[in-house]
């Protein structure tokens, strides 16, 4: 079963209703339909089909979901990715992709052209008027003309890149089943949402917690409203005008959004679900939250790009295990066992949290990671994937996560892993080493803070050029916002950096400060002549 199948069989059902919403723009599914068979056509014009790879640099918006769409119906395997990376990075994922063509924004067309002409076997193409070296959108467009039948055997639909210990990210490849079954059918019966919701998503679609509601929307025949941008106003008002029913987010949107409900939280009487994921939910914020709109059913979720949603925690759930990620979610089996040898451990005890789900790649379960077998089979093992992450469970089946064995800071809901920042920061010239760490951040649940070593009296980088440089290699999301300076790490007896004593040390200087609640430009560390 395929994805552009069920989304253009809501297309010929409901023509007339309105499928997507942007700003001042509407599409009715009908108008969907003919776009998405003529958008395919032009791509099979160009030479794209079975097993190509189409990277879609795209902010949210109707042409994304166009594109998207598009390339499941001509068999292609869509790369979406959020503009919020850098040109650096985007040119990294269509060399690891191998991808044929480059689907971007006009805002970003410039640095995309430079991309494009480096690499004579990939195609750009932008949403606005073409400049040299691009394609515009509208002239990829062709007939709206039947397209030809799939084979079976064709089921891999999307490549979603994330990042891991050793700093390279990897292609996640995901399966049509993949996310039909968790956004279309599970999603669909645990949240009780179908066909009659009307669907908001505020955070970047080419991301896990955005791509989740465009599938809930898509799969399921209901009405999506997107939002380019996040306003929190724009968003109560949205809610209120649209009558929107299922409102998806990460604690950070909640956290931003705070102030326009306290306002007016009447403004939202058409909620009725509230779904949540990302980093941990602050037992304050859901209490004020459900305080302001106690019609609305809040559910959160545990869920990774390469095994989908893992457990559940329903409202009740939120008071009564206010510190669980849930329990498992119907079909989801789960283990807590010891990371080498795959043993259960007994309930209560700390062990890797694995999970399966069927066959990977036929459920929720990811098929592999692209052209990484080496990868793929560390973290497959036996049908369980592995996630990196140290959990318990209790006598009642709640699981708690405790640790991360990968290294790993969530930030305003993006993964941010310490190595990929510290490669950046470590070629920095002046930079002996580095080691990053996440502290509390009051509006994004963590940030980032990079403790750098120096030699015994240099003054190495400033923090201002330390921040300009990960700018301009990564997303600026990922960016240190505290730098620390030392002129040697702290490590243990065999020379590994002891990362905990880091964020402790970074916790009790910016308290100190008062920093953790400050948002102004990053501290600077005096450098000290030790370890800490």
């Amino acid at each position: 079963m395929r994805l552009e199948k069920i989304l253009l069989d809501h297309c010929e059902r409901t023509p007339d209703k309105i499928a997507l919403v942007c700003g001042d723009r509407s599409l009715s599914f009908g108008d969907l339909g003919r776009s998405i068979r003529s958008v395919a056509n032009g791509l099979l014009a160009r030479g794209v089909g079975s097993g190509d790879r189409v990277v879609l640099y795209l902010p949210n918006g109707i042409e994304l979901v166009e594109a998207l769409f598009a390339c499941f119906a001509v068999g292609a395997m869509a790369v979406p990715v959020t503009t919020r990376l850098t040109f650096k990075e985007l040119a990294y994922f269509c060399d690891d992709s191998a991808a044929r063509i480059v689907v971007c924004d006009s805002e970003q067309a410039e640095g995309v052209a430079e991309i494009v002409a480096a690499r004579p076997a990939l195609g750009g193409v932008e949403t606005g008027p073409a400049r040299p070296g691009l394609e515009a959108f509208d002239a990829l467009r062709g007939p709206d003309a039947p397209l030809p039948a799939i084979a079976l055997e064709n089921d891999e639909g999307m490549v979603m890149y994330t990042s891991g210990t050793t700093g390279r990210p990897k292609g996640v490849v995901l399966t049509h089943a993949n996310i039909l079954i968790q956004h279309g059918f599970m999603n669909g019966v645990e949240w009780r949402i179908g066909a009659d919701d009307r669907y908001l998503v505020v955070t970047p679609m080419a991301h896990r917690s955005g791509l989740g509601r465009l599938m809930n929307a898509t799969m399921l025949g209901g009405t999506l409203y997107i939002f380019r941008t996040f306003d929190a106003d724009r968003v109560v008002d949205t809610i209120d005008a649209a009558g929107v029913t299922v409102f998806g987010m990460v604690p950070t949107v909640c956290r931003m959004i705070m102030p326009a409900l306290e306002k007016a939280p009447e403004r939202c009487r058409s909620l009725k679900r509230i779904v949540v994921t990302g980093e941990a939910f602050p037992v304050p914020l859901k209490e004020r939250l459900i305080e302001l709109l106690p019609w609305v059913e809040l559910v959160s979720f545990f869920g990774m790009t390469e095994a989908g949603c893992v457990t559940n925690l329903s409202q009740t759930e939120q008071f009564t295990h206010p510190s669980s990620v849930g329990r498992a979610a119907p079909g989801v089996e789960v283990r807590v066992a010891d990371p080498e040898t795959g043993e259960e451990r007994a309930t209560g005890d700390v062990g890797e949290l694995l999970v399966r789900c069927g066959r990977p790649g036929a459920f929720t379960i990811m098929k592999e990671y692209l052209n990484r077998p080496e990868a793929t089979a560390e973290a497959l093992r036996d049908g369980w994937f592995h996630t990196g992450d140290m959990a318990t469970r209790d006598e009642d089946g709640y699981l708690y996560i405790v640790d991360r064995k990968k290294d790993m800071i969530l930030s305003g809901g993006f993964n941010i892993y310490s190595k990929e920042v510290e490669l950046v920061i470590a070629a920095i010239p002046g930079v002996i080493d580095v080691a990053v760490v996440g502290v509390p951040d009051p509006i994004y649940g963590e940030a980032v803070a990079a403790f750098v070593e120096i030699e015994d009296g240099a003054d190495g980088p400033s923090p201002e050029a330390i921040i300009a440089h990960c700018r301009e290699t990564i997303a600026s999301y990922k960016k240190p916002k505290f730098v620390f300076y030392r002129n040697e790490l702290p490590r243990n007896a065999v020379g590994k950096i002891l990362k905990q004593d880091l964020a402790t040390l970074a916790r009790q200087e910016l308290e100190a400060r008062g920093d953790l609640t400050a948002r102004d430009a990053p501290a600077r560390a005096a450098v000290s002549g030790g370890a800490a």
